[in-house]
């Protein structure tokens, strides 16, 4: 991991802005080392032990990266989710759980999760997964991925997961699918009410995540999956 990675971005008047993190587990002790570990890189704004709690401090507090556990009391991180989705779909949420199921990992991904890694992180690792979940990139553990890949193998009635359309956001989803249907950027930017320049960046940010060099190869990938 580079060092770059672990530089915290420039606020305002050229002050470093840590990122703000709510923290989601029923264990204490967990909550309490997780926040002595990565004090110095993120600000924790919140934290919650049970689903109904999580759901009202997230609310107040829009953090911008929320770590959320799986298994919990009344429906664990995928409740938490559901719940969020419908009311604050803007939150970005990083599963960190002891579990490396299958069934775990897809649910919370399917559910709305940007990423999912297991407890066994380091601080480090688990800093730079922060960063990457907030900046919009999906994020997973090595290990964890070749799991989810033997299991697919073992059960081939399973739902797929596409890591490459993971990486995207809703928006440069929504920005792919209409640059495959064939529309310019002035046509993007009104049916979406954004700028031409934010559709611009937004088509430079799916080419860089799919390591594409122009919108015709964006297209022909959009129609291979039948995004258009």
């Amino acid at each position: 991991m580079s060092e770059q990675s672990m530089e915290p971005v420039e606020g305002t008047g050229g002050r470093p802005q840590r990122l703000r993190v709510f923290l989601v587990d029923d264990h204490a002790m967990f909550r309490a080392g997780v926040r002595a570990e990565l004090g110095a890189h993120v600000e924790v704004v919140g934290e919650a032990s049970a689903v109904a709690e999580a759901v009202t401090g997230i609310a107040a507090t829009l953090p911008d990266v929320v770590l959320l556990d799986v298994h919990m009391p009344d429906g664990g991180g995928r409740a938490v989710l559901e719940a969020m989705r419908r009311t604050h779909p803007q939150v970005k949420f990083l599963a960190l759980s002891v579990s490396d199921a299958a069934e775990d990992v897809i649910g919370l991904i399917r559910a709305g999760a940007r990423g999912y890694v297991t407890k066994t992180i380091s601080p480090d690792e688990l800093t730079a997964a922060i960063r990457r979940v907030a900046d919009g990139d999906a994020v997973f553990s090595p290990r964890l991925a070749g799991f989810v890949l033997d299991a697919f193998a073992a059960r081939p009635d399973a739902p797929v997961a596409d890591p490459e359309l993971d990486q995207l956001t809703n928006r440069e989803r929504e920005v792919l699918r209409l640059l495959a249907r064939g529309y310019a950027y002035k046509e993007i930017a009104k049916e979406l009410f954004i700028s031409i320049k934010t559709v611009e960046t937004h088509v430079s940010n799916v080419l860089r995540k799919l390591q594409m060099s122009n919108r015709y190869e964006l297209s022909r990938w959009a129609a291979d999956r039948r995004l258009v």
